[in-house]
């Protein structure tokens, strides 16, 4: 068998890109805002009803772009639980992370802990909808406005999630996504900024092309722009959209009608939400569980991902600027394991994967969570998904 990495790139028939490809080589405009680059950010905005999307290079310098655009610089509130490139970002713009721990059942940003971090030099809340499950953004929202913060969320998993038939994209005053070959939706690599705020939208505009055009340079800027080889991808990408959630969704249902039985857990998903199926994490009761699973899968050549671990207020480039314990966040980066999920999936490794996790986990019996406080709860529940 061949190997299994946790994802795949979607990749559209080649004539079609190859069409693409034509328009670029007869306008010779390869990048500097493109009319390819303006037809993938329209096309956005109609999918997502926003008023301003910004393709740029990557979702770190989108969030980087975004602290930028809000005159951001000191204290923000912030997740343990998020690929590294979400605090980078803060500590590569001078700010400092201040971590709040996670909901154990949803794995985002625990809103009821959010209010007992600001202080006077809180100035946003960068949350994460993390593997496309939404935050709460209704209380992150409330908590916002109280104390006069600016929200970003970054949306890196988030393209084409709805919660209550609006897109996850419009909520707080900027959202970003990635575009990585990793992800649903890609142009190769990539990343978008999302607001309908038009004044942070000029702002973005001047920061995107380093800080203005032509010889007027108003203010400091950076090269964020992307190219028209990369908005060409994103084209045709963007019209199997459905088609690519469809087949994940698929796969998806079945691994956790297989797993449901077991001593396992996953993130609960709310009501009215419309998901896109990006990731299939699971949660061990331990560590030793899903190590002896990950070793038990990379030996059939299936290689699934630690994702995301460690938290990131352990890594030793963070805790030299701040210094937080957050429980529930370090236990849960100890047990998560995301499972192999991509469009074309065969189904009987689904199968191989499943049968190996159900003949190790049921050697034993199931036992409670130990949390690091040491009381023993069972502290995750299965998310009944029906959409």
């Amino acid at each position: 068998m061949k190997d299994v990495f946790v994802t795949k790139p979607y990749v559209p028939p080649l004539f079609s890109y190859i069409s693409q490809l034509k328009k670029i080589w007869k306008s010779r405009r390869f990048s500097n805002n493109g009319p390819l680059t303006i037809e993938l950010e329209n096309k956005i905005k109609d999918l997502i009803g926003a008023k301003h999307v910004f393709f740029v290079t990557n979702g770190t310098i989108a969030i980087q772009m975004s602290l930028q655009a809000l005159g951001i610089s000191k204290q923000v509130i912030t997740t343990p639980f998020s690929f590294v490139a979400t605090v980078n970002s803060l500590l590569w713009e001078k700010c400092k992370p201040i971590f709040v721990d996670i909901d154990p059942h949803t794995l985002t940003l625990n809103p009821r802990l959010i209010e007992a971090a600001i202080t006077p030099d809180t100035q946003a809340i960068l949350a994460v909808h993390v593997y496309g499950y939404p935050c709460d953004v209704k209380a992150i929202e409330h908590i916002a406005r109280k104390y006069n913060l600016k929200v970003i969320y970054d949306a890196a998993h988030s393209f084409n999630t709805y919660l209550h038939q609006e897109s996850v994209l419009n909520y707080g005053d900027i959202s970003t996504l990635s575009f990585h070959a990793t992800k649903i939706f890609h142009t190769v690599e990539g990343g978008a900024i999302v607001t309908n705020n038009d004044e942070v939208a000029e702002k973005i505009k001047l920061l995107r092309s380093f800080g203005g055009s032509d010889a007027h340079f108003t203010t400091l800027g950076i090269n964020g722009k992307n190219s028209e080889l990369h908005a060409a991808m994103g084209l045709c990408n963007l019209n199997n959209i459905d088609l690519i959630r469809a087949k994940r969704k698929s796969i998806y249902h079945f691994y956790l009608k297989k797993l449901k039985p077991l001593s396992v857990s996953f993130p609960q998903i709310p009501e009215y939400f419309h998901y896109n199926y990006i990731y299939f994490p699971i949660l061990f009761e331990t560590e030793e569980e899903l190590l002896a699973i990950k070793y038990a899968l990379e030996k059939k050549r299936i290689y699934c991902r630690r994702y995301f671990y460690p938290a990131l207020n352990t890594l030793p480039h963070v805790k030299m600027v701040t210094d937080s314990l957050c429980p529930v966040a370090e236990s849960i980066a100890s047990r998560v394991l995301c499972l192999p999920l991509y469009h074309d999936l065969p189904i009987h490794v689904v199968h191989m994967i499943t049968k190996t996790l159900k003949e190790l986990l049921l050697r034993k019996a199931p036992s409670p969570v130990v949390t690091s406080v040491g009381v023993a709860q069972n502290v995750y529940k299965s998310a009944d998904i029906s959409l």
